[in-house]
C-alpha cells in the first residue's frame, strides 16, 4: 500500500546565529490511507511545526513532503494553497470559527472559496453538520454553541471538502473530559467508518491511544513510535460500513 502522506528528512530552522532554532531535525514518516496517527511530546518539541510543514502551511529548509504522490514543497505557492484546500482538512484547539457566521456558513466557506456553487456548498455543509450530530444547530452562531459543539462545527468544516487527510492540532485541548470523549469518539467514528486519514497532535495520552500509532517527539526529532492496542486489533471495516 502506498502512503497517503510521506515526509523525508524534514528540517525547519528559525532565526540564525545565536538565535538559530532547529525546530525540525531530519524528520521522516509515512501515514497510510485510513490510518490515524498521533504525535506526542513536550511543549516546544516541534509537534505543531511538524503539522504545519506536513500541510504546507510552513516551508522547509530541507526535505520533502508528498501527499497522494504530489510533491507539496516542490509546488509554487498558489498550487500548494490549492492542494491544501482540496486535499486537507484542519481542526485547531481554538476552533477558528468566524463569529458573525452561522455554523452552516462557517462550514460552507471553504467550498465557496474553492468555487463550489452556493447551492451545492450549502447542501454539502448541511450534510457535514449532520455527520457530526449538529443538523439542528446549523443556524446558530459560535457564541450560541458550547465548546464541544463549536469543535464539532470545526470538524464538519474540516471534512466538508472530502479531504485526503485531516490535520488536528490539540483538538480536545480546550475541552473538559466528558466533551473530550465525545469529540474523540467522533474522530474515531469518522476514521473507522468513513476511512478518513488523520494526523493529530495531542498532550492527552487517552486521546493518543485511540490512534493506530503514536509518534513521540523531542527536540525536533521523532525518537520512537509505538503501535497502540487498536493497531493490534482486527482490521477496520471498509468505508461506509458500520463497525
Amino acid at each position: 500500500m502506498e502512503p497517503m502522506l510521506e515526509a523525508d528528512e524534514l528540517w525547519k530552522i528559525f532565526g540564525d546565529g545565536e538565535n538559530r532554532v532547529e525546530a525540525l531535525r531530519g524528520v521522516s514518516l509515512s501515514v497510510f490511507p485510513g490510518e490515524m496517527v498521533a504525535i506526542m511530546g513536550p511543549s516546544g518539541c516541534g509537534k505543531t511545526t511538524l503539522l504545519n510543514v506536513l500541510s504546507g502551511i510552513d516551508t522547509v529548509a530541507r526535505g520533502s513532503v508528498w501527499i497522494q504522490g504530489l510533491d507539496l514543497h516542490g509546488m509554487k505557492e498558489r498550487e500548494r494553497d490549492r492542494c491544501r484546500a482540496e486535499k486537507m482538512g484542519f481542526v485547531f484547539q481554538a476552533y477558528n470559527l468566524i463569529p458573525v457566521l452561522s455554523a452552516v456558513e462557517n462550514v460552507e466557506l471553504p467550498l465557496l472559496a474553492m468555487g463550489v456553487p452556493a447551492r451545492a456548498a450549502r447542501r454539502r455543509a448541511e450534510e457535514a453538520l449532520a455527520r457530526v450530530g449538529l443538523k439542528e444547530r446549523r443556524h446558530h452562531r459560535p457564541s450560541e454553541l458550547s465548546g464541544g459543539q463549536a469543535q464539532r462545527v470545526a470538524l464538519a468544516r474540516a471534512i466538508v471538502n472530502r479531504p485526503a487527510v485531516v490535520f488536528a492540532d490539540e483538538p480536545t485541548g480546550a475541552l473538559d473530559r466528558k466533551t473530550t470523549e465525545l469529540v474523540i469518539d467522533l474522530l474515531d467514528h469518522l476514521n473507522r467508518v468513513d476511512g478518513l486519514t488523520m494526523v493529530l497532535v495531542t498532550h492527552d495520552p487517552e486521546v493518543a491511544e485511540r490512534a493506530h500509532r503514536i509518534l513521540y517527539m523531542d527536540s525536533g526529532q521523532i525518537l520512537r513510535e509505538r503501535a497502540t492496542k487498536r493497531q493490534q486489533a482486527p482490521s477496520l471495516p471498509s468505508a461506509g460500513r458500520e463497525g
